[in-house]
C-alpha cells in the first residue's frame, strides 16, 4: 500500500502510536491497530495515506460504504444516543465530533437503511434528521495524533483492526431510546390536577 503501513519504516507512525499505547487512557486516542483499520478504508488512495503519514496531526478524508458508514447527528441528541448505547445497549463503534456535529461510525449499509427505518417508526418524526454517509460519500476523520482541540477529534477512537460497528437497527433503537428519555425528562409528575385558569380563586387564609 504505502510506507504508512510498513512496520520497518524508520519514522513509522504505527511505532509512534504503539509507544503511546502503554499506560495511557485510550478512549479518545487512536491505537496502532485502530490506525490500520482507518487505513483500510482508504483502499488505493496512496496519496492521501502518504500525506497522513507525513502529517499525523492533520485530519484526513476517507471514503464511506466499504469499511464503515457514518451517521452524522446533532451533538446534543448524539450524546443522548451514546448514553443509551453505553448504559442500556451494546456500546458503540468509533465516534468523532467535527464542525459541531457528532459522527457515529456504523456498519456498511446503515446509511441506506436507517432513513427508511426512521420513516416507519412512530417516534421517527421526533428524531433530529441525521445525515447518513454511505457509498459515494467521504468524511473528514480526526488526525491520528491529537493536535488542535478546535478541529475534529475522537470521542471514542478506533482501537482494533476489526471494531464492532452498530447496524441500522441498533442505531434506530438508540434514536428511539434517546427520544423517550428526553420526553420522560420533560414530564412533571404531580398529585394535584392542573389548575383551571378560569376558576375563581379565594384567599383561604382569611376564612373563618
Amino acid at each position: 500500500m504505502t510506507t504508512w503501513l510498513r512496520d520497518e519504516t524508520p519514522h513509522d507512525i504505527f511505532r509512534f502510536l504503539r509507544e503511546g499505547d502503554e499506560g495511557r487512557h485510550q478512549t479518545a486516542r487512536v491505537t496502532a491497530d485502530g490506525a490500520a483499520w482507518l487505513a483500510s478504508a482508504a483502499g488505493g488512495r496512496e496519496a492521501a495515506l502518504t500525506r497522513w503519514e507525513a502529517r499525523p496531526t492533520s485530519p484526513a478524508a476517507l471514503p464511506c460504504g466499504t469499511v464503515f458508514d457514518v451517521v452524522n447527528v446533532d451533538p446534543v441528541f448524539g450524546r443522548r444516543m451514546l448514553d443509551r448505547l453505553w448504559e442500556e445497549g451494546p456500546g458503540s463503534g468509533p465516534v468523532a465530533v467535527h464542525r459541531g456535529r457528532m459522527m457515529l461510525f456504523t456498519a456498511p449499509g446503515t446509511a441506506q437503511r436507517l432513513p427508511a427505518l426512521l420513516d416507519w417508526e412512530e417516534w421517527g418524526e421526533a428524531v433530529p434528521r441525521p445525515l447518513c454517509h454511505g457509498v459515494g460519500d467521504a468524511v473528514t476523520v480526526p488526525p491520528l495524533v491529537p493536535s488542535d482541540a478546535s478541529g475534529p477529534r475522537w470521542l471514542v477512537a478506533p482501537d482494533t483492526r476489526s471494531p464492532w460497528l452498530p447496524g441500522p437497527e441498533v442505531v434506530l433503537w438508540a434514536c428511539v431510546r434517546a427520544v423517550r428519555a428526553a420526553s420522560a425528562a420533560d414530564v412533571r409528575v404531580s398529585i394535584f390536577p392542573p389548575a383551571d385558569p378560569g376558576a375563581n380563586v379565594y384567599d383561604v387564609s382569611r376564612r373563618r
